[in-house]
């Protein structure tokens, strides 16, 4: 859409001013002075009117927010119900060379120096992973790392960020755009095609993936966690709790940060490295074999109910959807929001098609001058090809 020019407005003279605060030599009539403050509020009402026309022309095309009957997703038993029937997955053809050990207990010497030259000074990391399907040119990781240039705060972030790279096409990828990367691949295990949601591949990728975010605490590094697919706006470390040990994002947001009803998505979370955070994880991996076929997010909304966690010690918190929110459920306030994760959302192209749009709605809102950012007339155009239709199915 095409944007007006702007117009330059006269401004009153020094004259007009002092009669409009009273401090002319002649007192002005009643009438007189009625005149000129409808004068002032008409010109008050130029300047706004086309700011306000213009913007609300913008978000007029934002999608009606989605109503999600939540209470459908509230596991408010441990027990789950039935585990879903797995996805068969396709035959591929080849066998991926291994770069680095598949031992689980394995230290990974290589990693403990990695870790130690891209820390915080507080053995801080950020941290999230990477297959071939996400690695190509243009795709996920390169809106991921663009969102850190472009973020509020968040270059110097970057950084931080170590890359774990699944097979070995996402690895030279990898190499190939950033300082910081890790081979994690697994013998006779092919992870660099996509993995569609629920597939035997996927889930046996996201609990890899958790029992090595489990060696990064025992090797005595927190980590923020961040899947690839979500954008950096800010620096979330503001809204981190200082007494949570284990911090995670949510789907729905009940309001309140220790209620348990929370709906948790393990695409990204902020974990203190500790002895109950390390115990957590170790529980929180063995439990996939109590609930066949559930990935790991699914696992952890029903193991947070489990007195284990309680006798561990372990302090949970969840974060608020408006800091950290999603297509789930969007964070409603551009001056605040953090992250947003393209959760919810089935299809690498699905993905890649409503990431592009939020980085769009991000560049016009960042082009806004202060003065309408806080006015805080916009909204997120998406989802457009990602669905919420899944969540009441």
């Amino acid at each position: 859409m095409a944007r007006p020019s702007r117009q330059t407005l006269g401004l009153p003279s020094a004259t007009s001013l002092r009669r409009l605060h009273g401090h002319s030599q002649l007192a002005p009539s009643p009438v007189s002075a009625f005149r000129k403050s409808g004068a002032v509020l008409l010109l008050a009402a130029a300047v706004a009117l086309p700011c306000v026309v213009l913007y609300r022309a913008v978000v007029s095309n934002a999608p009606p927010p989605v109503q999600i009957d939540w209470d459908r997703r509230l596991w408010r038993e441990w027990d789950p119900p039935s585990p879903p029937v797995l996805v068969p997955e396709p035959e591929e053809d080849g066998v991926l060379n291994p770069i680095s050990a598949d031992d689980p207990d394995c230290d990974y010497p290589q990693l403990g120096q990695l870790l130690q030259e891209a820390s915080m000074d507080n053995k801080t990391v950020i941290l999230t992973t990477l297959n071939a399907a996400w690695a190509t040119p243009g795709s996920v990781i390169d809106l991921f790392i663009d969102s850190f240039r472009r973020g509020i705060g968040t270059s110097s972030l970057v950084k931080h960020l170590v890359i774990i790279s699944f097979d070995g096409k996402a690895y030279k990828r990898c190499a190939e755009i950033h300082p910081y990367c890790f081979a994690l691949v697994t013998d006779n295990v092919d992870f660099s095609q996509e993995k569609r949601f629920l597939t035997a591949g996927y889930l046996e990728m996201m609990w890899r993936r958790l029992d090595f975010l489990r060696l990064v605490l025992e090797k005595g590094y927190n980590f923020i966690f961040s899947d690839a697919d979500i954008i950096w706006f800010r620096s979330p470390f503001p809204h981190f709790y200082p007494d949570g040990d284990f911090q995670i994002a949510c789907d729905h947001y009940v309001g309140n940060a220790t209620d348990l009803r929370n709906i948790a998505n393990g695409g990204f979370n902020y974990v203190k490295s500790n002895n109950q955070s390390t115990e957590f994880y170790k529980f929180w991996y063995s439990s996939r074999l109590r609930y066949p076929g559930y990935h790991d997010q699914d696992v952890f909304n029903f193991i947070k109910h489990a007195p284990y966690v309680t006798d561990i010690g372990l302090t949970i918190k969840f974060l608020s959807t408006t800091y950290f929110g999603g297509i789930c459920e969007p964070s409603g306030d551009f001056n605040e929001v953090c992250t947003m994760h393209a959760n919810c959302c089935v299809g690498l192209q699905s993905k890649l098609h409503d990431l592009r749009i939020i980085m769009e709605d991000w560049r016009d809102y960042m082009s806004m001058p202060p003065s309408l950012k806080e006015f805080g007339a916009f909204s997120w155009r998406v989802p457009q090809n990602c669905s919420l239709s899944l969540l009441n199915q």
